[in-house]
């Protein structure tokens, strides 16, 4: 990255943008909406997309950085949360905003975030696998079956199900209400989130 476009990566303007986002984001990550089992919705990455589409993937993925920095302070995970909740952010924002800083169309922002969602939703599957579940097995000295009673999901009896039957959905529609929500209101929003051009 050349000198120029770094400092304007990190111009004033765009560095208030990033930290009123970042706000904005660690905010809703406190607002959470119980969907099935112990899996809640929050609205959190629309602010990380958002500035992700102004601004490029690594302001985006900044912001998605502070916020789960921020929301360490209040981790009832001892981290491990907060660790999966950034992994699965960044496979949502880099392929949508990859896809759309190529060509700055409505339909390819659509575009690359189905295919983020798509992406969340696989390491989604895997963050549970390897790292959310085994933590909170140990956590709570629970095995597997513990888990599957905890989460409560009828028909749901073996780890693969819960991954593939309530994790994948759960995420795809997570993705889907995040794209959804951003794709209404970006438009609206964009002169605030972009820069003035003399």
């Amino acid at each position: 990255m050349s000198h120029t476009k770094t400092g304007r990566l990190f111009s004033t303007f765009n560095l208030t943008r990033m930290a009123i986002l970042a706000a904005m984001a660690s905010v809703l990550f406190l607002i959470e909406i119980p969907v099935v089992g112990f899996y809640k919705l929050d609205l959190s990455n629309i602010p990380v997309l958002m500035g992700a589409f102004s601004m490029g993937t690594v302001p985006g993925l900044l912001i998605l950085g502070i916020k789960s920095l921020i929301g360490l302070t209040h981790s009832s995970s001892a981290g491990v949360g907060e660790l999966a909740d950034f992994l699965m952010g960044a496979a949502l924002v880099i392929p949508a905003a990859t896809v759309y800083h190529r060509n700055k169309t409505r339909g390819t922002a659509l575009k690359g975030m189905i295919l983020g969602t798509l992406c969340m939703t696989a390491v989604a599957v895997a963050a549970n696998k390897w790292i959310m579940l085994p933590f909170y097995m140990g956590a709570y000295h629970m095995d597997m079956q513990g888990i599957l009673n905890f989460a409560g999901v009828s028909g749901v009896d073996s780890e693969w199900k819960l991954l593939l039957l309530v994790t994948a959905p759960f995420n795809l529609l997570k993705g889907a209400v995040l794209s959804a929500v951003t794709a209404l209101i970006y438009k609206p929003l964009s002169p605030l989130l972009h820069e003035g051009r003399r």
